[in-house]
C-alpha cells in the first residue's frame, strides 16, 4: 500500500474527553489600559525541539504550540510518545493585547525560553529544558512532567524579564544571543527597527533599547517613494512582517515593509545592509502596486545545511498572490545580496499563514465559506507551478439524515458524540448557551456530558409542550426540531473552534500541523489510491500521477479515467441513496443487491444525463477489468505475514535505551488519537470508493458486452471475481469504519479482574493481546484501545525489529513512519488476515457488546478465523449471561481447533497435549471456563458431547465422566450422578466419586437415595467408604453408622447391621459421655439385639469390634503417641466372639448407665465407659438400688455392695436432718418400694428401712450373709441394730451375730443374746433361734459357741460396770451345763 508524499490528509487530533485543563497566570504590566482598546487578530504558532527527530532523545516527537487571543496566550506542550502532565498554561497580560505572531520560543542547553510581545510590553519566560528535568538517561514512565509544571513559581513581570515599550509595535521578531541576552526586534509605527534587549536571565542587569535607522544613502534611495507612503502617518519603511536569523557571529533582521521592499539589518553592525525591491519579481502590474501599501505581505525565513539561509516573501496581490523565495548570499567584500530562487503563484484569496522549509512552501488560506485550504509546493522542482493538495476535513454535516425507523434522540447523540465530529469544548459551549443559564461544566466526563445534553434537550422539549396528548408522529417531529436546534448550536461552536490560525512544521521530523482555534490537526501522507479518489479533476490529467499502475502507462491512463468515473458516481450517490447503501451494509444485506438498487434508482432519476456522461467516459477506458483489478489490489490489506503479539525476545543487538525508547514511540494519547482517526478516515474514504466501484461494475454488466466488455469471458470475470472482491472490500472497510467510530465501554476494575480470572483458566492471561487496559481516562474507540494496548507494540517491533543502529540513528520521519504505522495497523485490523489480535484484545478488555457487533458484521462474508470468532462470541455471551448461546458458539468453534492459530494456542499449553486429541484439549479448556463462570448445566452438556469425541481415550473419558458426576451431584441430580459414576472407566476415579457421593448425600440427609442405589460391583467399596467415614468423623454430627445400618438392613444382612450398631454403641460409650450419647448407646445395643434375634440362633453372633491401634484412628501419627513418645509395636489381638447373651448384658449395662445419667446427670461423664462393678457402685451411690440389684443379677455379682450402700443411706437418714429427709424421697422414688397398707404417715427413714427389709427378704443368701453385712455396717457406725433385723439373723446364725457383737464391744447385747440362746436351747423360745428341738436326752445334739461365750465372759469379768450381767450369765451357763450333763447321762443310760 503505497503512501504518497504528494498529497496529505488532515487528521483532527482533538481530544474527546474535555478541554485541556489550563492553569491561568495573570501578568500585571504596571500600566493602565489605553483608551479605546486595541483589538488585534488571533494568531498561533509552534516550536519543535532540535532533537525531536532523535529516537533516544527525551524530546523526541515533542513540541509546543501556542495561540493568542486578545490579552491571552495559551501554551500547550505535546508529545507523540508520552503523556505530559501539567502541560497547558494560560498567560493573561492585563490591559494589553498580544501581538499577532508575538510569541517566540527558543531553546538553549539548559532552558526553554519563551519571548512574548504585547502592544505595550515584552516578556521573557525561562523554563527548564526537558533534558534537565530528568537526571537518569533512561526514562521509562508512561507519563512525564511538562516544562510548564513549575511555571507558577516563576515571575514573568520582574524587571529583568519584562520591559514596557514606548510605542506599540506592528510586527516583531526575537532571538537569544549566544551569551544569553534576549533580543526583541520590533517595528514601531514611526518606521525603522527597535531592538529591546533583556539581560541574561541568570545575571544582574537592566533592559536596553536600540533604534536602527537607515543611513542617508538608503534614505535617498527611498526618496522617490510617494508621500502617501512616506508620510508622517505611515512611513515607507514601516515593517509589516519581521524575521530574524543568526548567521555565523551576526544576526540578520529581515523587515518586509509596506513599500514592497525587503530590508536586511545587521544587528552586529546596527545598520541596514541590503534593500531589495520585491516588485521586481512581480511579472505584471508592478507600477500600479507601487502606490498601494503592502500591509498584507508576509515574510518567513528558513536555514538549512543544504540551502543556507532562505527567505520567502508572500506578496498579497489581489487575485494573484505570489511567493518569492530568495537566498541570502555573501560576497567576498562582506557585502550581501539576495538571489532569486523561484516564484510560485496562488489564486487563493485570504492567506492566513505560510511556512518555508528547505524544499517547500506550505500555505494556509481560508475560502469564502471560512474553511481552511492547505497546499504546498516544492519551490525548486514543480510541474507547471501546480500546488500539491492537502485534503482537509470537512465540517460536520449540516443536517442529520434520520431514517423512519430511527429514534431522533439516539441518532443525534450518536452523531454528536462519535469521533471525528465535535470537540467536547464545542458541545459544552453549546450546552451552556442552550440552557441559557450560568451552569459551568468543568471536568465532566464524556458520559456525564452526554447525559447533560440529553436532559437539557428533553427538558426544553417538555417545557414547550402545552398539550397533554399528541400522536407519536407529532412527538417525533418535536424531537427532531429541538435536537436539530441543539445540533445547529454545536455546529456553530465547532466551526468557531475550527478556525485555522497557523501552520507548524517540525523541521526535524517533517511533521506538519494545522493549528486551529480550538485544537491541532496533523497532516499525514495520503495513500496512492486515496489520493486518486480524492484529487480534483485538474490533478488527474497526467499519467505520472498514477503510482497504482506500477509503471504501465496504458494501465495508468485507464485507472485515471476509471477514477474520474468513480468521482462522477460519487457525486450522484448522495443523500437518501447513500443512506440506503449504508443501511444495507449495517443490516448485512447483499452489497451487490444494494448496488443494483442504487444503480436502478440512478437510471430512473437521471434527468441530467449523468449516467450517459459516465458511459461515454467508460468507453474511453481501454482495459477496464485490469484497471479495476489494480484498484482492488491496492485496496486489499490482506497479507500472509505472520504478526505475533510481540517478539519473544528483543532483536539481537538492540540496547536497553533503544528498546525503552521504542516502547514509548507514538504511545501518547495524542498519537493514539491521530493514528486511529487516520484509520477511520482511510476506512471512510475507501468504503466510498468501493461503493462507487461496485455501482460502476454493475453499470458495466447492465450495459452489456457490445459496448464495453470484450466478450462473455470478461463479463464472467467481472461477475465471478471482481464484483465479489469489491463487495468483500466494501464490507471490510465498512467494518473498519464502524470499529473506528465505536467507543469502548468503561469497565469496572472488578469486572476486569474477573475477566482476567477467566482468561487465566484458559491460560491466556499472559497473552500480550489480552492485557487489560486499566488507565483509560478519555473515551477511546475500540481501535484506539487495541492500538494502545497491543497494536503499537507489534507495529513498532515490525518496523524497528531489525537493526539497532538504524533505529537509533535514523531520524523519526513523520510522513514515512506514520504511513508505515497506519499500513500495519490496517493489516492488524483487517478481518481476512490470519492474525486474531484485535478480537483477542476486545475480549481481554471486556468489550463484549462491541465484540458481538464485530462478529455479527463479519460473519456472512469473512472466512478467516471462523472458529476463533465463534469462541470469542461465546465469551461475550457468557459475560452477558446467555449461557446456552455461549455453549452453541463453543461447539461451533470446535471443528476449527486444529486449523486456527488462536484456537491452537488454547490447546497448545496443556501438559497432556502429546497424547490427547486437540479437540478434547479444547473441550477441557472450555469446560474449565464454564466451571469458573459457574454454569454446571452447560458443563454437563458439553462434557457429554466431548465423551463422544473420546471414544478411544480412556483417560479423557474418565476425566469427563468425573466432571459430569461432580456437577450432577452439585445440582442435586443424585440418580444422574450415580449413573455417571458407574460409567467411569477409571476405578480410582470411580472410587473417589463414590466416596464423594456418600459424603455429600449424607450431608444433605438424602439417605433414601444413597441406600437404594444398586451399587453393582461396588458393594464392598461402599461399605468400606461408609465405615471409614463413620470411624473418622464426629459421632454426634454425622450419622454414617446409622446409614450403614440402614444399608445392611435394606440388603437383609442383619449380622452386619448388628455389628455396625454394636460398634456404634461402643464408640458412643467411649467418646460421647453425655446423656444424649447414652441414649443413643442404648438404642444402638437394642438395635443390635433386634438384628441378632432375626437370625437363626446358631448364627446369632458377631465379632467384637476393635478400637484399632492409634495409627488406625484418623489424624493420629502411626509412629508416636499423643505425648510424642515412640509408640509400641502393634500387638495382634485375639478375635472375640459375642453371642446374644453378651449383647444383652451390654444392653442392660447401657440401660443402667442411662438410668444413672437421667437420675444424676453429672454421672454421665464417667458412666459411659464404666464396667459393671463400677456401675454398681455408681448406682448405689445415686440411690438406684433396684437398678443396681438388676445389674448384679445380670452379671452374677454379689449383692453385698448394694446392701451396704442402702444400709449406709438408712443410717444417714436416721441421723440426718430435714434436708436429707427431703432429698431421700428422690432416690426412694426411683426404687420399687414394698406396698404396705397403713394409716400411719411414714417418713423417708421408715421407707428406707422398709426397702432394706424387703431386699433382705427378697434376696435370700447362704448363711444370711446379706443380713450379716447390714448388721456389720450398722454396728460399724454405732447404730443399734433394729430388732427385726436381729430376730431375722439370730434365727439363721446366732453365733455369727454374737461374734459381730463382740467385734464391736457390744457386751450387753451379746450377753442378752447368749442368755436368750441358752434359754432357747433349754426349750424357752427355741423357735426364734431356728432350733427345732430344745435340749433333751432324746433330741438332736445342740451346741453353744463356747469360744465366743468365753470371750464374752472374759470381757464381762474385766468390766466393773457389767458385773451383774457377768453373774447372771455365769449362773445361766452353770444351769445350762448342769442340764447338759443330765441330758448326757440320760442319753448314755438309754444306750
Amino acid at each position: 500500500m503505497a503512501a504518497l508524499e504528494r498529497s496529505y490528509t488532515e487528521i483532527q487530533g482533538f481530544q474527546r474527553e474535555r478541554e485541556a485543563s489550563f492553569r491561568t497566570i495573570n501578568v500585571t504590566v504596571g500600566i493602565s489600559a489605553p483608551p479605546g482598546g486595541v483589538k488585534l487578530p488571533d494568531s498561533a504558532g509552534g516550536f519543535s525541539y532540535e532533537e525531536s527527530g532523535t529516537l533516544l532523545s527525551i524530546t523526541s516527537n515533542r513540541f509546543i504550540y501556542w495561540s493568542t487571543s486578545g490579552d491571552t496566550v495559551q501554551l500547550v506542550e505535546q508529545s507523540l510518545d508520552t503523556n505530559l502532565l501539567n502541560n497547558a498554561i494560560r498567560l493573561k497580560f492585563l490591559h494589553c493585547s498580544v501581538l499577532p505572531r508575538g510569541v517566540h520560543i527558543h531553546e538553549t542547553l539548559n532552558n526553554v525560553i519563551i519571548l512574548i510581545v504585547t502592544n505595550l510590553s515584552v516578556h521573557r519566560l525561562v523554563l527548564p529544558h526537558p533534558t534537565r528535568m530528568y537526571h537518569s538517561e533512561l526514562v521509562t514512565e508512561l507519563q512525564m512532567q511538562s516544562v510548564f509544571t513549575d511555571v507558577g513559581k516563576l515571575s514573568v513581570q520582574d524587571e529583568s524579564h519584562s520591559f514596557i515599550l514606548p510605542q506599540s509595535p506592528t510586527a516583531s521578531a526575537a532571538w537569544i544571543s549566544p551569551n544569553g541576552h534576549a533580543h526583541f526586534a520590533l517595528s514601531p509605527p514611526t518606521g525603522g527597527i527597535t531592538v529591546v534587549t533583556l539581560p541574561p536571565h541568570d545575571q544582574q542587569g537592566s533592559a536596553s533599547l536600540l533604534e536602527l535607522k537607515q543611513s542617508s544613502v538608503m534614505q535617498r534611495l527611498a526618496g522617490w517613494m510617494p508621500s502617501a507612503i512616506r508620510g508622517e502617518q505611515s512611513p515607507c519603511d514601516l515593517a509589516v512582517s519581521l524575521a530574524a536569523s543568526s548567521l555565523e557571529d551576526d544576526t540578520f533582521i529581515f523587515a518586509l515593509c509596506q513599500d514592497h521592499k525587503l530590508r536586511v539589518w545587521s544587528f552586529k553592525e546596527q545598520q541596514c545592509v541590503l534593500v531589495t525591491d520585491l516588485l521586481d519579481y512581480v511579472p505584471v502590474g508592478r507600477n500600479e502596486l507601487r502606490f498601494v501599501p503592502g500591509q498584507a505581505h508576509r515574510l518567513r525565513v528558513c536555514f538549512s545545511g543544504s540551502t543556507g539561509l532562505c527567505v520567502s516573501v508572500y506578496l498579497a496581490i489581489p487575485n494573484r498572490g505570489q511567493f518569492c523565495v530568495l537566498q541570502l548570499v555573501a560576497s567576498e567584500n562582506s557585502r550581501y545580496s539576495l538571489e532569486h530562487i523561484s516564484t510560485s503563484f496562488s489564486t487563493q484569496e485570504t492567506l492566513v499563514d505560510f511556512m518555508l522549509t528547505a524544499t517547500d512552501i506550505w500555505g494556509l488560506w481560508v475560502d469564502d465559506d471560512n474553511q481552511a485550504v492547505v497546499k504546498y509546493i516544492n519551490f525548486e522542482h514543480n510541474a507547471g507551478g501546480l500546488w500539491n493538495q492537502v485534503f482537509v476535513q470537512p465540517p460536520p454535516e449540516e443536517e442529520v439524515n434520520i431514517g423512519p425507523e430511527q429514534d431522533p434522540r439516539e441518532t443525534y447523540l450518536d452523531v454528536l458524540f462519535s469521533p471525528l465530529r465535535f470537540t467536547a469544548e464545542a458541545i459544552v459551549k453549546a450546552l451552556q448557551i442552550y440552557k441559557r443559564g450560568t451552569d459551568r461544566f468543568v471536568d465532566v466526563t464524556w458520559n456525564e456530558l452526554k447525559m447533560e445534553v440529553t436532559l437539557a434537550v428533553e427538558n426544553e422539549l417538555q417545557s414547550s409542550v402545552t398539550e397533554f396528548e399528541f400522536s407519536q408522529e407529532d412527538y417525533r417531529m418535536l424531537q427532531m426540531e429541538f435536537w436539530s436546534k441543539f445540533y445547529a448550536c454545536c455546529l456553530q461552536y465547532q466551526e468557531a473552534l475550527s478556525t485555522p490560525l497557523a501552520l507548524h512544521i517540525n523541521q526535524a521530523t517533517s511533521m506538519v500541523c494545522l493549528l486551529k482555534k480550538g485544537f491541532v490537526s496533523f497532516l499525514l501522507p495520503c495513500f496512492a489510491v486515496d489520493h486518486l479518489y480524492l484529487s480534483a479533476d485538474e490533478y488527474l490529467t497526467s499519467e505520472e500521477e498514477t503510482p497504482v499502475a506500477e509503471g504501465d502507462p496504458d494501465l495508468g491512463s485507464d485507472i485515471l479515467k476509471l477514477v474520474q468515473c468513480l468521482r462522477m458516481v460519487s457525486d450522484c450517490v448522495q443523500g437518501e441513496m447513500a443512506f440506503e447503501m449504508e443501511k444495507a451494509l449495517e443490516l448485512l444485506l447483499s452489497p451487490e443487491r444494494a448496488a443494483e438498487q442504487v444503480l436502478e434508482s440512478l437510471l430512473a432519476n437521471d434527468s441530467d444525463n449523468v449516467i450517459e456522461d459516465i458511459t461515454n467516459k467508460l468507453q474511453n477506458v481501454g482495459n477496464p477489468l485490469a484497471a479495476m483489478a489494480a484498484l482492488l489490489r491496492e485496496l486489499d490489506l490482506e497479507t500472509d505475514v505472520e504478526m505475533g503479539p510481540e517478539p519473544t525476545a528483543p532483536p539481537a543487538g538492540q540496547s536497553l535505551s533503544v528498546r525503552i525508547s521504542l516502547s514509548q514511540l507514538y504511545g501518547s494519547s495524542v498519537a493514539v488519537s491521530v493514528i486511529c482517526q487516520a484509520v477511520c478516515q482511510m476506512a471512510l474514504t475507501r468504503a466510498l470508493l468501493c461503493r462507487d466501484l461496485l455501482i460502476l461494475q454493475h453499470l458495466y454488466l447492465r450495459l452489456g458486452d457490445n459496448m464495453l466488455l470484450a466478450g462473455s469471458a470478461q463479463s464472467l470475470q467481472l461477475q465471478q471475481d471482481l464484483i465479489p472482491r469489491c463487495s468483500h472490500l466494501l464490507c471490510c472497510y465498512y467494518l473498519l469504519k464502524q470499529l473506528s467510530q465505536t467507543l469502548a465501554s468503561p469497565v469496572p476494575v472488578d469486572t476486569l479482574d474477573a475477566n482476567l480470572q477467566h482468561l487465566s483458566v484458559l491460560e491466556l492471561s499472559d497473552s500480550a493481546a489480552l492485557a487489560p487496559n486499566r488507565s483509560v481516562l478519555n473515551p477511546q474507540t475500540v481501535v484506539e484501545l487495541f492500538y494502545q494496548n497491543v497494536g503499537r507494540k507489534v507495529i513498532i517491533s515490525q518496523l524497528f525489529g531489525q537493526s539497532d543502529a538504524r533505529a537509533a540513528q535514523s531520524p523519526l520521519h513523520w510522513p514515512q513512519l506514520s504511513s508505515s504505522v497506519l499500513t500495519v495497523l490496517g493489516q492488524l485490523l483487517w478481518p481476512s488476515n490470519p492474525n486474531f489480535m484485535f478480537p483477542e484484545c476486545m475480549m481481554g478488555n471486556c468489550q463484549y457488546t462491541q465484540l458481538q457487533e464485530y462478529v455479527r458484521l463479519i460473519r456472512p462474508w469473512c472466512q478467516a478465523n471462523v472458529g476463533s470468532c465463534r469462541f470469542i462470541l461465546g465469551q461475550a455471551y457468557l459475560a452477558s449471561g446467555e449461557g446456552q448461546k455461549a455453549l452453541q458458539c463453543f461447539q461451533e468453534a470446535a471443528p476449527e481447533v486444529e486449523k486456527e492459530e488462536f484456537l491452537m494456542k488454547l490447546t497448545g499449553s496443556e501438559e497432556e497435549a502429546g497424547s490427547t486429541a486437540p479437540r478434547l484439549l479444547y473441550y477441557n479448556k472450555v469446560l474449565r471456563l464454564l466451571e469458573d463462570v459457574g454454569l454446571p448445566e452447560l458443563v454437563i452438556q458439553l462434557a457429554t458431547l466431548a465423551i463422544s469425541e473420546a471414544v478411544n481415550d480412556e483417560r479423557s473419558q474418565a476425566a469427563l465422566w468425573t466432571r459430569i458426576f461432580k456437577h450432577h451431584l452439585d445440582l442435586g441430580h443424585n440418580k444422574e450422578a450415580y449413573e455417571a459414576l458407574t460409567q467411569n472407566p477409571d476405578s480410582s476415579r470411580q472410587l473417589d466419586c463414590l466416596r464423594q457421593l456418600v459424603v455429600v448425600l449424607c450431608e444433605r440427609a438424602q439417605l433414601q437415595d444413597l441406600v437404594q442405589f444398586p451399587y453393582v460391583n461396588l458393594h464392598e467399596e461402599v461399605v468400606s467408604i461408609i465405615e471409614s467415614r463413620a470411624r473418622a468423623v464426629d459421632l454426634m454430627t454425622h450419622n454414617y453408622y446409622e446409614l450403614l445400618y440402614a444399608f445392611h438392613i435394606n440388603r437383609h444382612n442383619y449380622r452386619k447391621a448388628g455389628t455396625v450398631m454394636f460398634e456404634y454403641g461402643m464408640r458412643l460409650g467411649r467418646e460421647v459421655r453425655t446423656l444424649r450419647g447414652l441414649q443413643k448407646q442404648v438404642n444402638c445395643f437394642l438395635a443390635a439385639l433386634n438384628c441378632l434375634r432375626l437370625i437363626r440362633p446358631e448364627y446369632a453372633w458377631i465379632v467384637q469390634p476393635s478400637s484399632g491401634p492409634a495409627s488406625d484412628r484418623p489424624g493420629a501419627s502411626p509412629k508416636r503417641t499423643h505425648d510424642g513418645e515412640l509408640a509400641a509395636a502393634p500387638v495382634n489381638r485375639q478375635i472375640e466372639i459375642l453371642e446374644l447373651i453378651d449383647l444383652e448384658k451390654e444392653y442392660i449395662l447401657s440401660r443402667c448407665r442411662l438410668t444413672l445419667a437421667q437420675q444424676h446427670p453429672p454421672s454421665a461423664a464417667i458412666a459411659g465407659s464404666a464396667s459393671a462393678v463400677e456401675m454398681v457402685a455408681l448406682l448405689v451411690q445415686a440411690g438406684l438400688f433396684d437398678t443396681a440389684l438388676s445389674l448384679c443379677q445380670t452379671f452374677k455379682l454379689p449383692l453385698t455392695a448394694v446392701f451396704e450402700g442402702l444400709t449406709f443411706k438408712c443410717v444417714k437418714l436416721q441421723y440426718g436432718g430435714e434436708q436429707s429427709q427431703n432429698e431421700a424421697w428422690n432416690w426412694l422414688a426411683a426404687n420399687q418400694l414394698p406396698s404396705l397398707i397403713t394409716t400411719k404417715e411414714c417418713s423417708a427413714t421408715d421407707e428406707a428401712w422398709r426397702l432394706l427389709a424387703s431386699y433382705l427378704e427378697k434376696h435370700q443368701s447362704q448363711n444370711a450373709q446379706y443380713h450379716r453385712c447390714v448388721i456389720n455396717r450398722l454396728l460399724s457406725h454405732g447404730v443399734p441394730v433394729p430388732d427385726w433385723l436381729v430376730n431375722a439373723y439370730k434365727e439363721v446364725d446366732a453365733a455369727a451375730l454374737l461374734r459381730l457383737y463382740l467385734n464391736y464391744d457390744q457386751l450387753e447385747p451379746a450377753a442378752e443374746l447368749v442368755l436368750e440362746y441358752v434359754d432357747a436351747l433349754l426349750g424357752k423360745g427355741h423357735q426364734y433361734f431356728g432350733i427345732e428341738m430344745p435340749l433333751s436326752a432324746t433330741a438332736p445334739l445342740v451346741w453353744l459357741p463356747y469360744t465366743s461365750i468365753d470371750q464374752l465372759l472374759h470381757s464381762l469379768r474385766d468390766s466393773q460396770a457389767n458385773s451383774k450381767v457377768y453373774e447372771k450369765l455365769n449362773v445361766k451357763l452353770t444351769d445350762y451345763h448342769r442340764l447338759v450333763e443330765q441330758s448326757t447321762q440320760h442319753r448314755l443310760q438309754a444306750h
